[in-house]
């Protein structure tokens, strides 16, 4: 019987020229963060379970891939009757690159100096529905500042994530923002309790998505007062929240409220009409551990967001004790990977290429010699046998994007294509 060679759904293989693509998209992104002073880190793909399930992730706690205990563990949890879920599982893989970060602060902090201002870019995993622009294995690319609790980490993040997009050609896209404050206020004032806050968030997040009477539906439906849940739409609904004037009217922190208006004015300015920056009062994020500032990039190229971020505060601390200000902004790889293939991208070549073509039975020592010789003068040199059917794999060579020939044995120089 064959076996099946599909990838698992949510996954996918990718060809060469696609993986250049990815790799060029990469490394556009790493030079620009670093080019801002962001340092690269790296961190385990697993990360133990009872930190993943008690993270605030919002939903994405629910689409953790759950690694099962191994060897005597497994056996020994197997032998009980009344098996629960939670002792089967030790680890699970990473869902975002936010927790894992947490944790490697608060693990080689003593080597760290503050502010902390790194990148990552790897691949982290969710148990999803796979449909277009989302997978269960994909990468995040991220920039975090830790230690710096003014809104000038905020501005930096938004600055150089920006100007990363803007170096891959992006030139239509907003920079959404808030701040989780505000929102919980208005949440809190409407009669909603502490402890509601972030189930009510979660809701109002699909505004986009099913519209404010999907929100009152939803909200009702988790058993909330039918009062409160009014007095919670009709706040919302009725303010257009255009200025900064207009929301303070539905919130008595005034500092917040100037602090999100003056990141506005700021990237507005320095970014030169080159992007777009707004207030938006639906801006929630999804994660539970954001405690201020939130944003996200909208795209008219692509329905979702391609990127989003936000302070998280407490993250740090929970493993330290102690107060440690974060904030962090993450570009969503795969969905700008998916704009660029639609639009039809092409990489701009820094080398051109030669097909140094030769016979199996030829001096591989000499062939080899010739490639060196075109290498150094900055060429990149593929090696083939040549086929019998010179012509036809001279066009298949040319398809392929060589820009040169060299057949060993019969041409002393390199042939244009």
């Amino acid at each position: 019987m064959k076996m099946n060679t599909n990838p698992v759904r949510g996954t996918r293989d990718f060809l060469p020229e696609t993986v250049k693509m990815r790799d060029y998209v990469q490394q556009v992104i790493l030079n620009t963060y670093q080019d801002y002073g962001f340092q690269r880190i790296n961190t385990p793909i697993l990360e133990d379970i009872h930190r993943l399930l008690s993270s605030e992730g919002g939903e994405n706690l629910s689409l953790i891939f759950k690694v099962l205990k191994r060897g005597d563990k497994l056996t020994s949890v197997l032998s009980k009757d009344n098996i629960k879920e939670v002792e089967l599982a030790d680890i699970g893989l990473r869902y975002d690159l936010t927790l894992p970060l947490s944790r490697y602060y608060a693990f080689n902090q003593a080597n760290i100096r503050l502010p902390f201002k790194c990148i990552q870019i790897d691949k982290v995993f969710r148990a999803e529905r796979p449909q277009k622009g989302r997978y269960r294995e994909f990468y995040q690319c991220d920039i975090d500042i830790i230690g710096d609790e003014s809104i000038n980490a905020e501005i930096e993040l938004i600055h150089t994530t920006a100007n990363a997009l803007l170096n891959l050609g992006f030139d239509d896209f907003t920079i959404r923002i808030n701040d989780r404050r505000i929102l919980n206020e208005v949440i809190c004032s409407a009669g909603f309790k502490q402890e509601d806050v972030n189930s009510v968030s979660i809701i109002f997040d699909k505004l986009d998505k099913i519209g404010i009477k999907g929100i009152t539906a939803e909200l009702l439906d988790k058993g909330y007062a039918k009062e409160v849940v009014t007095k919670f739409v009709d706040r919302i609904e009725n303010h257009d929240l255009e200025s900064m004037e207009d929301v303070l009217n539905l919130t008595t922190n005034k500092e917040v409220v100037e602090n999100v208006f003056k990141v506005v004015d700021i990237i507005s300015s320095i970014s030169q009409g080159k992007y777009n920056i707004m207030y938006d009062k639906s801006l929630v994020r999804g994660m539970g551990y954001y405690t201020g500032m939130v944003f996200e990039i909208a795209s008219n190229k692509f329905r979702s967001s391609i990127g989003g971020g936000g302070r998280y505060d407490e993250m740090v601390g929970k493993f330290m004790n102690q107060s440690i200000p974060a904030v962090g902004f993450s570009i969503g790889f795969e969905r700008v990977i998916d704009i660029l293939l639609e639009s039809g991208f092409e990489i701009k070549k820094e080398k051109e290429s030669i097909a140094l073509l030769y016979d199996q039975e030829d001096d591989i020592k000499a062939v080899l010699k010739i490639a060196e010789e075109y290498r150094s003068k900055n060429y990149q040199v593929s090696l083939f046998y040549k086929a019998k059917k010179l012509g036809k794999q001279i066009n298949n060579l040319e398809t392929d994007g060589f820009d040169y020939l060299f057949v060993y044995g019969r041409d002393e120089e390199i042939k244009k294509l």
